[in-house]
Formats: C-alpha cells, sequence, structure tokens
C-alpha cells in the first residue's frame, strides 16, 4: 500500500506565500516523478509543477515565476512553495507521484488534496 499526505493549505491574501508538503509512505520501492496539480471549482484538474527524479522541473505558465516545486528524496517528500499568490491560485491543490513498490508494480498515486483559498 502507498500513500501520500499533502499538508499546508490554508487562506492567505493575495499577495502572500504558502508551503504545500507532500509525503510519501508505504511499500515504496522507489519515486520517479512528482508533481502537483490543483482543481478550481467548476474546472478541470491542472499539472501545476512537476518534478523527475533528476530534479529537472516543470511548470504551468501561470505559476511561473511564482511557483518552485523541489523534492527531498531521502523523506519521499514533494514540496510547492508558492510566492505572490493571486485570488485565481485559489483551488484544491492535490500531490501525485510515479511510485515503484517493493513488489515491483508500479503506479500513479495521489492524495486527498489540500484546500488553498486566496482572498483578494
Amino acid at each position: 500500500q502507498v500513500q501520500l499526505v499533502e499538508s499546508g493549505g490554508g487562506l492567505v491574501q493575495a499577495g502572500g506565500s504558502l508551503r504545500l508538503s507532500c509525503v510519501a509512505s508505504g511499500s515504496i520501492s522507489s519515486i520517479s516523478a512528482m508533481a502537483w496539480y490543483r482543481q478550481a471549482p467548476g474546472k478541470q484538474r491542472e499539472l501545476v509543477a512537476i518534478i523527475t527524479s533528476g530534479t529537472s522541473t516543470n511548470y504551468a505558465d501561470s505559476v511561473k515565476g511564482r511557483f518552485t516545486i523541489s523534492r527531498d528524496n531521502a523523506k519521499n517528500t514533494v514540496f510547492l512553495q508558492m510566492n505572490s499568490l493571486k485570488s485565481e491560485d485559489t483551488a484544491v491543490y492535490y500531490c501525485a507521484a510515479n511510485i515503484l513498490q517493493v513488489t515491483m508494480s508500479r503506479g500513479y498515486y495521489w492524495g486527498q488534496g489540500t484546500q488553498v483559498t486566496v482572498s483578494s
């Protein structure tokens, strides 16, 4: 079994910052890509940022220059530092990871989501 648990969401004023964390636990052999997605009310889930096991990163155009994704491989953790937040960043944020279990089964796993609300 694999579990991803996010934390760090909350309410912040426009222009403020938040740092999201996501810890993967369970029968993990290795983790390749880790990512953050978000889903705003009435909208489809979208990819916000992704980081490979080699720490290459990619971002949605809407967050470039404001958000930074990073990871701590020793702790199976991915972070999302969000600066200069805007009201349009309001959404439920989900982490996801491509995980190889000790059973040699690979899958793309999701966290339960954490709410980020930016007030204008």
